[in-house]
């Protein structure tokens, strides 16, 4: 694994998420709770941008059918998705933000 440039800090203000195709895969980058975060940016019931969808917090809803999960731990928190939402560790260089992507 490797972190890889996704985007500059200024892409994603606070309380607010984006969606970035990094590497082949969707990412969504969320700056939320004073950090950034990143999953995966497909929603694991259906196949919405989760970045179309609502930020609360550390919560992000499907814009589809209103699946939420935790972005700091994947965790589902209401149906109808079930399936854990892939979280990857996020770091800051030089103003840019950076993932490490499996």
């Amino acid at each position: 694994m490797a972190f890889v440039p996704v985007c500059a800090a200024e892409d994603v203000p606070p309380g607010a998420m984006a969606r970035f195709d990094v590497a082949g895969r969707q990412v969504a980058v969320y700056h939320a709770d004073g950090a950034f975060r990143a999953t995966a940016a497909i929603c694991t019931h259906e196949h919405a941008d989760l970045t179309e969808g609502e930020l609360e917090g550390t919560v992000v809803s499907c814009p589809l059918h209103g699946a939420r999960f935790d972005i700091l731990t994947g965790r589902v928190l209401t149906p109808p998705a079930f399936k854990r939402l892939p979280v990857f560790p996020v770091r800051l260089r030089d103003g840019r933000v950076e993932v490490d992507l499996p």
